[in-house]
């Protein structure tokens, strides 16, 4: 399984579809609210949402799903990144609610070399995440610097620091 990319693999156009998509329960909304201190009873309180708000019931606390979205990315983007430099806007599109499907893409806008190290470079990218309907809900872009091949291969290659398993008398069969 791929867990991100070096500077190498990237392509300005191409669009990385990020998957399994998630559905959002009650309990991932009211989580994330209660562990970031977001008490608004937009998210928290059914009643509140049913009788005074226009969607007449919860909506998903919004930097969830940014945070979801941002997940969801990091095996196709960010996997390898030495830095997230830069989240350079972030847009709430449309609601979601309790029980919708999110799914994401990627799309790399830009890249290029970093000017004070040769090892590295930024990649820059537009997120979209969309509902089981194929609304868009959320949109950001952000700059991520990302190795160049140089610098994995000067650090171990594809899983740098994993050690090997060592062999013992509690485990026959096995030769390593």
């Amino acid at each position: 399984m791929q867990f991100g990319r070096s500077y190498e693999e990237f392509e300005v156009g191409a669009t990385y579809k990020h998957w399994p998509g998630k559905t959002v329960t009650e309990y991932d909304d009211h989580l994330f609210c209660l562990l970031t201190m977001n008490h608004h009873p937009l998210h928290l309180d059914a009643n509140y949402a049913e009788n005074t708000t226009q969607f007449g019931r919860n909506v998903v606390v919004g930097n969830y799903v940014y945070s979801l979205l941002l997940g969801m990315s990091v095996p196709d983007v960010s996997g390898k990144a030495i830095a997230n430099l830069e989240v350079e806007s972030l847009r709430h599109v449309a609601p979601t609610f309790h029980g919708d499907t999110i799914y994401g893409e990627t799309t790399v806008l830009d890249k290029w070399e970093s000017k004070s190290k040769d090892d590295r470079g930024v990649v820059h990218v537009e997120t979209i995440g969309y509902n089981q309907d194929g609304t868009v809900v959320c949109v950001f872009r952000r700059k991520v610097m990302v190795p160049k091949d140089s610098y994995l291969a000067e650090r171990g290659g594809e899983q740098p620091a994993r050690p090997a398993p060592v062999p013992d008398r509690n485990w026959p069969g096995r030769e390593v």
